[in-house]
């Protein structure tokens, strides 16, 4: 990590140095099953072939499938969503170096996971400046008995992190390790006016960025997107809805697109068309004969799909709102203004919203 430039400082350093990674790990970790569609993933335990080499590689090792699935639940494979993971170590000390926290600062943490970031929170700020809350009971508790392990007694809460945890605040820093689609208003009310937020934002077409709030004495917090492509599986309470039995994508109005579905494969595109719309789910269907890309908003009905015709694109759109016209808008917008880098953005938080500027 040091010499990838994820870890920078030497505090920092001296934390890491004192948290072995593979006590977090002892209930095994799941590897993915090479060339399997769909995604297929096996167990890899404690002792077992590449585990403790698996511990100490700057990967993220997924811990939990389905919700309720450790490793040592299952012989052969699964091929289930994870749902929860040891995050890649070099995202964790980036971030806890961008979050600026100092030995006095009060930190609590959105996300406990296996433990290990608490941990190294607590080798850098001590036990007693640390809080962190994770949404999963199992997980929690797991995690709790990894952290004694190594001798660490931060506060520990099992709930909805979203909800922040009131009985400490304020907070000079928060730090969430899940994904959200927006910052909450709790996160804001508990952190001290000068403290910082630092969290994944992102949504249900799949890019994200870290942004690093300040929040403000009028009860706003705005700041800078950070770059780097940071990824975190989204907070359960803001997991997409299902998308139940899809309307008659057959329907609705046809015309020639001005931005074809090929923006979907960019990181940074699919962030600013995510922005346009912030309630689309993505999938992919064969329809008379060709391949379409299909945004769908389950709550209003509103949705669009699009295929590629002799080098040309087609979008056929339906329901109260036209999503494709709303994302070739913001999308013609950016490209005008130069299609500026996600470090480019800004995240403004206020009792009326969330608001991303570029």
């Amino acid at each position: 990590m040091t010499a990838n430039g994820s870890l920078r400082t030497e505090p920092w350093k001296r934390a890491v140095e004192r948290v072995p990674r593979h006590e977090f790990m002892r209930g095994g970790f799941f590897r993915p099953v090479a060339g399997a569609v769909p995604s297929a993933w096996s167990p890899v335990l404690e002792d077992g072939d590449g585990w403790l080499e698996g511990c100490y590689q700057d990967q993220s090792l997924v811990t939990q499938i389905a919700g309720t699935v450790v490793p040592t639940d299952i012989r052969g494979e699964i091929m289930r969503q994870p749902t929860s993971s040891s995050t890649l170590p070099s995202l964790v000390l980036r971030m806890l170096e961008e979050l600026e926290a100092e030995p006095e600062s009060t930190v609590l943490e959105i996300g406990t996971g296996t433990g290990y970031s608490t941990a190294v929170l607590c080798a850098r700020l001590g036990d007693g400046q640390v809080t962190s809350i994770e949404y999963d009971e199992d997980v929690a508790s797991r995690a709790r008995t990894a952290l004694a392990r190594v001798g660490r007694y931060p506060t520990l809460i099992s709930g909805d992190g979203l909800l922040g945890y009131p009985e400490g605040a304020p907070y000079d820093r928060v730090i969430a390790t899940c994904g959200v689609r927006t910052i909450p208003p709790d996160w804001i009310e508990q952190t001290r006016p000068g403290g910082l937020i630092l969290a994944t934002v992102g949504g249900w077409l799949g890019s994200s960025e870290l942004a690093r709030l300040t929040v403000h004495e009028d009860g706003t917090a705005s700041g800078p997107l950070l770059g780097g492509g940071a990824s975190f599986m989204l907070a359960r309470p803001q997991l997409p809805p299902p998308l139940g039995l899809l309307p008659d994508l057959s329907a609705g109005k046809e015309r020639e697109a001005a931005i074809g579905a090929d923006v979907l494969s960019n990181w940074t595109s699919r962030f600013v068309v995510q922005s346009a719309a912030p309630r689309a789910q993505r999938l992919t269907l064969q329809q008379d004969g060709h391949v379409e890309d299909v945004l769908i908003d389950v709550e209003s009905g509103s949705w669009a799909a699009l295929y590629e015709v002799n080098d040309r694109w087609v979008v056929r759109q339906d329901g109260p709102e036209a999503l494709w016209d709303a994302v070739e808008d913001r999308l013609s917008r950016w490209r005008t203004d130069g299609a500026p880098a996600l470090e480019k953005f800004t995240v403004h938080v206020s009792p009326q919203g969330q608001v991303i500027r570029w």
